[in-house]
This record gives C-alpha cells, sequence and structure tokens, in this order.
C-alpha cells in the first residue's frame, strides 16, 4: 500500500539525484508532494513555476519533476496529489512535459490532456554554447484545468 507524504525540497532534491533518469535538479519550487511505500520513500513530484516564460501568468504551475522507483500506481498518484494542492493554493492549471519516447499514460489515467509537441532541441547557440545535460528529444505538453468540474484534480 503506497501513501502520500510531504516533502521538502532538500529530500527530493536527493531522490532526483538518486534516481532521475534524465534530469538533475529542478531550479525553483513551490510545493512538492511525495509518496511512500512501508515507510520507504518510492517517489516525488516537484512543482515550480512554468519554465516557459510565456506560461508564467501567475495562475499556473508546472511540475518540473516526478520520479518513482517504479511503485505501481506512484506516478498517478502524485500527479493527481500535485493537481489537487496546486488547485487548494488557487492555481487554475497545471502542466507538464513529457520525453517524445515517454508513453503518458499515467498522465491519461489522471485526466491529463496532451496538448501535442513542444519544444526540444539544444540550447546551445553560436553565439552562447551551452553543454547538453538533459535529452534534447522533442517533448510533449501535457495540461490539467484547475477551476470547475472538470479533469481528475
Amino acid at each position: 500500500m503506497i501513501s502520500l507524504v510531504p516533502i521538502t525540497f532538500r529530500k527530493a532534491c536527493e531522490y532526483i539525484d538518486l534516481h532521475h533518469r534524465h534530469h538533475g535538479r529542478p531550479q525553483g519550487w513551490l510545493f512538492g508532494v511525495g509518496v511512500e511505500a512501508g515507510g520507504v520513500l518510492v517517489g516525488i513530484s516537484c512543482v515550480g513555476r512554468p519554465v516557459a516564460r510565456m506560461l508564467d501568468d501567475g495562475r499556473t504551475c508546472e511540475i518540473t519533476r516526478l520520479c518513482t522507483d517504479g511503485t505501481k500506481n506512484a506516478p498517478s498518484m502524485l500527479y493527481g496529489a500535485s493537481a489537487r494542492a496546486a488547485r487548494a493554493l488557487g492555481y487554475r492549471r497545471i502542466l507538464t512535459y513529457t520525453l517524445a519516447s515517454e508513453s503518458g499514460v499515467s498522465l491519461r489515467a489522471s485526466g491529463w490532456i496532451d496538448e501535442g509537441e513542444a519544444g526540444g532541441g539544444s540550447w546551445s547557440r553560436p553565439s552562447r554554447r551551452r553543454i547538453d545535460s538533459a535529452p534534447t528529444e522533442t517533448k510533449r505538453r501535457w495540461s490539467l484545468a484547475l477551476h470547475g468540474k472538470g479533469g481528475n484534480a
């Protein structure tokens, strides 16, 4: 049996360092959610401001990291809990991104909408060279409206 637990930014970052497949710690933090099984942390969700400036309207937040050890139902539980917490804090919309190669099955199961391809590629430019530390493949943006009766938030 798994259950939700509060999580600190420090603890979430430690978990990401140990378990995330392709990303490091997030840059920002509004809040986070953890999930435990038998007293052991098996997954975390980090929620922050939208990374894309144009989406940062003060009423939209973004799950910037979601990481589990593979425990069944943990991702869906974290997506749902993150959305409910965001709604309780007054946010109207929550976003997240997946790599195009990822199925998004947990997001679909939690009632999120696939908004299609959104970005990808390298941050490096001739005028400002950078080393890519994350995958550069195309991403998919997912969203969930947090107001009204729609969605599973």
